[in-house]
């Protein structure tokens, strides 16, 4: 599919405007609602970093808001203003939820990391790191991100502490760690808390989608169960599972353990049962399939799947998994051999096709979050504290949602209007923020090394 980048109206700037604007009322004052918008105009700029440094000198200011030092005044935004991102990413996602909200909606969690150098920087330590595909000194944070029809985005995200962190109260104390998230949470425990989060505002969704990191949690397999949504989510290849319906001996119905053993207090795989089997040794029983799940850039797109019926195997030795009802497990074969595993509770009859073009929704979110890195500088922050982590993340998801809306307005006027059966090419939102530059450079300042060399009018707050 073709992509291209669109010719925006100057009214873009009175909508940018007008959608910073928004969110004022959100902030602790008139002042740093002013400077979210000047830090928002510096995101959409570009700039290859998007730390404070570089953008307050990229950025003009508007009239009554001129200071000696913007790099100070916009540390002091992000790093020390006491404004709340809670109130702010909630706005935001009322905001987005007008257009892009459907009971279609599909909730997808994944981590989003950033290497780091020190060991200042809060909740860093070496840990496995999805940006470089390896253990890493960086730092991770949960997200959940929103998939619909019509548009996917951000929802929220929260910083992941390490045992490291939770057990220097020195560190946390230096990074300003509240004493709210002082609490030893797994990422699956953070990942149910931002579920609650958005689903308490009405946004809707049928189902989950979360890799290993996340499924291999049975608390919280179980917990999306408690709430009621459907769910496909990755596991390990150790996992092991049963082929057929196990059958169980409870406590009492059968001897003794032994001569003077006590009696049995958990349940145990009756003898004859078949035994549990690896998910690894499994699949190399079981046919896979060749399914197309969507159309891409290059072509359809395809792999090869297994969708079988299953029961769970985990703590079988102990009766753990004693009366747990089947469920499914996807198999996928990826292009380079390599093999991942799903288990999912989509209702019996469900057909192959839907559950892999569920589990392949986790593209946008790779795809979004890659965006939101390289044209609106996500992992670009360089202090070392809890409130300005948190502050930028909320910044950037701010930037993103201003562009999917203009996307989004893009996409309803067509560039082949009329044209009958006509390819329409894609509008993407790195060639929205390109299209805005144009418009914004003329706006940046004019001894700025990132930007053009001249002024006109300053962008009003």
């Amino acid at each position: 599919m073709k992509t291209y980048t669109p010719d925006l109206d100057p009214a873009v700037l009175d909508r940018l405007r007008d959608y910073a604007q928004l969110f004022a009322d959100d902030f602790s004052h008139a002042r740093p609602a002013q400077w979210a918008s000047v830090y928002l105009q510096g995101l959409l700029l570009d700039g290859e970093r998007k730390s404070v440094e570089p953008l307050s000198r990229r950025v003009p200011l508007p009239n009554g808001l001129a200071v000696r030092d913007p790099e100070q005044a916009l540390q002091q935004f992000l790093n020390q203003s006491p404004w709340d991102q809670a109130k702010v990413l909630k706005r935001y996602r009322a905001v987005l939820a007008q257009t892009f909200a459907s009971p279609q909606g599909i909730f997808l969690f994944d981590d989003v990391s950033a290497p780091k150098q020190g060991q200042h920087s809060v909740g860093v330590q070496r840990q496995y790191c999805g940006a470089l595909g390896k253990k890493a000194n960086c730092q991770v944070a949960v997200s959940v991100h929103y998939v619909s029809p019509w548009g996917h985005y951000p929802l929220d995200l929260r910083l992941y502490l390490p045992d490291s962190w939770l057990s220097d109260s020195r560190r946390r104390d230096k990074a300003g760690v509240p004493k709210s998230e002082r609490r030893a949470l797994t990422k699956p425990e953070i990942a149910l808390e931002l579920l609650d989060r958005v689903r308490a505002e009405g946004l809707p969704a049928w189902a989950v989608v979360a890799d290993a990191g996340y499924g291999v949690s049975g608390d919280f397999r179980d917990g999306l169960d408690v709430r009621r949504l459907s769910y496909i989510v990755g596991v390990t290849e150790d996992f092991v599972v049963f082929r057929q319906e196990p059958k169980w001996e409870h406590p009492g119905t059968s001897e003794r353990a032994g001569a003077g053993g006590r009696p049995r207090t958990r349940p145990r795989l009756a003898e004859g049962s078949p035994r549990p089997v690896a998910l690894a040794e499994l699949v190399k029983t079981v046919r896979l399939r060749r399914v197309t799940w969507r159309e891409g850039t290059k072509g359809k797109l395809s792999g090869r799947f297994a969708w079988l019926r299953v029961w769970p195997g985990q703590d079988w030795q102990v009766g753990g998994c004693a009366g747990k009802g089947p469920m499914w497990l996807l198999i996928e074969e990826q292009a380079d051999g390599k093999i991942k595993y799903a288990f999912s509770n989509l209702p019996e009859g469900t057909r192959m096709k839907k559950a892999v073009r569920l589990w392949k929704s986790r593209w946008p979110v790779e795809q979004g979050y890659q965006q939101m890195k390289e044209e609106l500088g996500l992992d670009h922050f360089e202090g070392r504290s809890w409130r300005g982590f948190h502050h930028h993340a909320a910044m950037v998801m701010l930037a993103y949602g201003f562009l999917l809306l203009e996307r989004h307005r893009g996409q309803e006027h067509p560039v082949n209007p009329g044209k009958k059966g006509a390819r329409q090419p894609v509008l993407t939102l790195p060639a929205i923020r390109r299209a805005l530059q144009r418009l914004l450079l003329p706006l940046a300042k004019p001894d700025c090394p990132y930007c053009c060399s001249h002024l006109n009018h300053p962008l009003r707050v």
